[in-house]
C-alpha cells in the first residue's frame, strides 16, 4: 500500500476526533503514561475512528494491545524493539514502523523488514530530550538510498515550511507533532499541512 505523505502524531484520541474529519489519513497515537483501562479505551476509540474515516492508525509502543484490539500498525522505538515479540506481531498481521537515528539502528531496523523507517530528529525538537542532535535533511538522502522502496518518514522539528525540503531530500512521509499541537489554530495548521503534502 502507499501511505499518505502527512503523518501527525498525537498523545490523546481527542486530537483524532478533531483532525480526522479534516482529511488526515495516517496518524499515530503515542500515549506514554496512562492507566491500562484508559489506554485500552483510547486505542479502541482511535481504531474505530480511523476505520470510520478510512485512515491508517499506528499505535506507538503498546504492541500487545495493538494485537489484542485488532489494530493494523505499530510503531516501535529502538528500546521498544528489545521487549517486543516481533514474531507475534507478524503472526497477527500487524505492519511495523521503526525509529532510527544512526547507522547501527538502521541496520537493525532493516533486518526486521519494516513497513516504514523513521529518521529523526531532522531539526531540533522540543518534544523530548534526545542524545541525537539534529540529523539534517542531507541524512534523509543517505537513508533513502539505503532503505530503497521502504517508505522513509522524516520526523523532528518539522513544520509546513520545512516539509518541501524533506520531500526533496528523499523523505516519502513527513511527521509533525508540536507544529500542530502547540499551534494557536491546530485545525488551520493541519489544513496547511495537508495542502503542503498533497
Amino acid at each position: 500500500m502507499t501511505l499518505p505523505r502527512f503523518y501527525p502524531i498525537f498523545d490523546d484520541v481527542s486530537w483524532l476526533r478533531r483532525m480526522l474529519p479534516l482529511g488526515v489519513r495516517l496518524v499515530q497515537l503515542r500515549i506514554k503514561d496512562a492507566p491500562p483501562d484508559a489506554l485500552r479505551a483510547q486505542i479502541t476509540e482511535a481504531r474505530d475512528l480511523c476505520r470510520a474515516h478510512g485512515a491508517v492508525l499506528v499505535v506507538n509502543d503498546h504492541w500487545q494491545l495493538a494485537v489484542e484490539l485488532g489494530c493494523d500498525w505499530v510503531h516501535l522505538g529502538q528500546e521498544d524493539l528489545d521487549d517486543a515479540d516481533l514474531a507475534a506481531l507478524r503472526r497477527a498481521g500487524l505492519k511495523l514502523g521503526v525509529s532510527t537515528h544512526d547507522g547501527a539502528e538502521l541496520e537493525r531496523a532493516l533486518a526486521l523488514a519494516p513497513d516504514y523507517v523513521a529518521l529523526g530528529p531532522i531539526y531540533p525538537t522540543i518534544l523530548k530530550k534526545m542524545k541525537w542532535h539534529q540529523q539534517g535533511v542531507g541524512k534523509l538522502t543517505e537513508w533513502k538510498s539505503r532503505v530503497g522502496e521502504i517508505p522513509l518518514v522524516a520526523i523532528g522539528g518539522m513544520s509546513v515550511a520545512r516539509a518541501g525540503g524533506a520531500f526533496a531530500a528523499g523523505a516519502d512521509i513527513v511527521s509533525a507533532v508540536t507544529d500542530i499541537t502547540l499551534h494557536s489554530d491546530p485545525e488551520a495548521r493541519t489544513r496547511a499541512w495537508l495542502a503542503a503534502c498533497g
